[in-house]
């Protein structure tokens, strides 16, 4: 693999100064620890692989966790009432993806009040109460799906981007990041304007077709997420544009048959299994009053056709 397609840090490892949670008295010996999970939502395989990780690790720390979300990533009310449906069952510690970055600063309030430590991942949470997030680094990780798609379109042309969401971290660092790479390193590459779908898949395909047809030179698209980049696949397919270059994030059936076929370039994965078992051995580690880093980045890669089923690639993979 190409040491510009990995990121450094791998699941576990971690940057910045965490701590423990005030006042912290360790969990009883022989107490098996119920952590709440809410995750972003439960459409995307990704978050039933965050799932496995979390159970694969819950499994080794004999603790009890649950994992739920709303049934789309635009439901920031339902999540919110999610997470306070978990706090009535008295969770030893909460891990939370937050779809609103703001919303669950209240809540966030409450669990520190109850002095229940809180794991964010995927997506941070404006609020200093989380003790760490695991997560990628998603504005490093948009600034290389900008790279491998600017070079594929000789750094020029119009490209578009179909974004999950301008209120989670993940979904304005992904913009954010792919935005000021090729503003800084891509000049004659002209952006259009982003576009919100809300990780839905049909949405996202709609909004696809709206840019080629508004745009018929169009070079590129990027899908920021599963949902963004299987509908940007989708509608680029309906189009029956053969041209354009689509890169995305993360995977699913969809992107990889895309890539496969050559429908899509490639995409950007994270280590949503990794991120799983992450959140739990936080929480573990926070319910023995260990000291947890303030960030804990578990890494991302470049796929394609080329390594799409490399040993160190297709394990990070899921349909």
């Amino acid at each position: 693999m190409r040491a510009s397609d990995y990121k450094a840090q791998v699941a576990g490892s971690a940057n910045n100064t965490g701590g423990v949670e005030a006042g912290c008295t360790p969990i009883a010996k022989g107490k098996k620890p119920y952590i709440a999970i809410i995750s972003k939502g439960f459409q995307h395989q990704f978050w039933q692989a965050v799932n496995a990780g979390a159970k694969k690790q819950a499994a080794k720390e004999g603790a009890t966790i649950t994992f739920n979300g709303p049934a789309t990533e635009a439901e920031v009310q339902a999540q919110i009432d999610m997470l306070k449906t978990a706090i009535t069952k008295s969770p030893d510690a909460v891990g939370f993806a937050a779809l609103d970055s703001k919303a669950a600063a209240p809540i966030m309030t409450q669990l520190q009040q109850s002095k229940t430590p809180v794991i964010a991942f995927d997506s941070g949470v404006d609020s200093p109460v989380p003790l760490t997030t695991a997560a990628t680094d998603s504005r490093t990780a948009a600034a290389a799906a900008a790279k491998h798609l600017a070079e594929k379109i000789g750094y020029q042309g119009t490209v578009g981007l179909v974004v999950h969401d301008q209120t989670s971290s993940s979904g304005i660092d992904r913009r954010d990041g792919f935005v000021d790479w090729m503003t800084k390193n891509a000049p004659k590459v002209k952006l259009l304007t982003p576009q919100y779908g809300g990780g839905d898949v049909s949405k996202s395909a709609n909004l696809a077709k709206s840019l080629l047809a508004a745009h018929p030179d169009l070079a590129g698209i990027y899908g920021t997420n599963e949902g963004a980049a299987a509908g940007v696949v989708q509608g680029v397919k309906e189009s029956g544009n053969s041209k354009v270059v689509v890169v995305g994030f993360d995977s699913g059936g969809a992107q990889l048959d895309a890539i496969r076929s050559g429908l899509e370039y490639g995409a950007i994965t994270q280590n949503p299994i990794g991120i799983g078992e992450q959140v739990v051995a936080s929480a573990m580690k926070a319910l023995r009053c260990q000291p947890l880093p303030k960030k804990i980045d578990t890494g991302y890669f470049w796929y394609d056709k080329t390594n799409i089923d490399s040993p160190k690639i297709k394990p990070l993979l899921y349909r």
